[in-house]
């Protein structure tokens, strides 16, 4: 991968943005395609949009959504410590122990997260996960006073961890759900050539996903697709105690995913498929017996209905400040994108 698309992706990744607090790493998106695009623009909902030939014959929506998971400031005690809600989908057994960052108006705030300590537990206590609301976060405040100095209730908080190369071509991180879509699409605005495209391409990083796909909703109304194509994270199999029967032969290196089901249009899974193979790019299949959670879901039944599809990267972890994807799965989303788009001339046929 290239230094800038590297840098790009850090960039993504440690720019905070809980859901319906993504203004920043929108900023992020924008700026890296705001030169590639004919057209670049946000909407009253947060959704921010790269488009390039939007006179073609058809319009084509890349969709990956930019929020992330993450808690916010919920009460401050009479000594100083913060309780929380979360943002988003959070393992509670995880969380003792973190380092966080509180998101104020006038920077970030260090904290840890906070609950009894292991020695001082009863028994009967050490057989069960503390409750959100029995962990706290402690910034070094010394009374509610001092802490209201430097937050407000409503502040968000995200995990203070960075983005971290591991071997080969695999990377950590927090928020590659789903910040490795806006990734893709960031690049694949990047890489198209107009004089290559029959179709209009609306590139939007969506916002609220995490919170029940609602990004998706507004931007997919305003856009008016007939095809849309999510590209999201998916469980990764290759990993202990990951159960295949449940969640398919999914591994990192090994290409993007793409899913069939009733969520996709049987056309634009058969395209997909068939650029994939034709060019000679790895990919996976993966089942998906119902409606998906991603913007998939959402994009399918917009207004009259639009064809959709839905390309996935591999994700070990997912949720968690530790998630691992695999460089390879990017590249090669990258280009199946690309060339899917390339291969459209406005005159298919989408009707089941």
């Amino acid at each position: 991968m290239e230094k800038d698309q590297m840098d790009f992706l850090e960039s993504l990744i440690s720019t905070p943005s809980p859901s319906g607090f993504e203004e920043k790493v929108q900023q992020v998106f924008l700026k890296r395609v705001e030169d590639r695009v004919d057209r670049y623009y946000k909407d009253v909902h947060g959704n921010a949009f790269g488009v390039i030939n939007p006179e073609g014959k058809v319009k084509v929506m890349l969709a990956g959504h930019c929020d992330e998971i993450g808690m916010m400031v919920e009460y401050v005690n009479d000594q100083g410590y913060i309780y929380f809600s979360t943002v988003g989908g959070i393992d509670a057994h995880i969380l003792p122990g973190k380092r966080v960052l509180v998101h104020t108006s006038s920077g970030t705030i260090p904290g840890v997260i906070g609950k009894k300590p292991i020695h001082l537990l009863e028994d009967k206590e050490r057989q069960k996960v503390a409750k959100i609301e029995e962990q706290w976060i402690d910034i070094g405040a010394q009374s509610k006073e001092e802490a209201l100095e430097k937050i407000t209730v409503g502040d968000p908080i995200t995990f203070d961890v960075g983005f971290e190369p591991l071997l080969g071509t695999k990377v950590a991180g927090k928020g590659f759900d789903d910040k490795v879509g806006v990734f893709i699409i960031g690049e694949v605005l990047r890489s198209l050539e107009k004089d290559k495209l029959c179709c209009a391409v609306y590139g939007v990083s969506t916002v609220q996903e995490e919170l029940g796909l609602r990004g998706a909703k507004t931007s997919a109304f305003g856009i008016a697709p007939q095809i849309g194509i999510a590209i999201d994270v998916t469980f990764a199999s290759d990993c202990p105690d990951i159960d295949k029967r449940r969640v398919g032969e999914i591994a990192l290196g090994k290409g993007p995913v793409i899913s069939r089901g009733p969520n996709i249009n049987p056309h634009v899974w058969q395209r997909v498929v068939e650029v994939a193979k034709k060019e000679g790019i790895p990919y996976q299949l993966q089942a998906e017996s119902r409606a998906t959670g991603t913007d998939a879901n959402a994009i399918q039944i917009t207004r009259e209905g639009v064809a959709t599809g839905l390309i996935s990267i591999p994700n070990r972890y997912m949720h968690t400040p530790g998630e691992i994807v695999d460089l390879e799965d990017l590249e090669h989303t990258i280009k199946l994108l690309t060339l899917f788009l390339q291969s459209l001339q406005g005159n298919e046929e989408w009707i089941p």
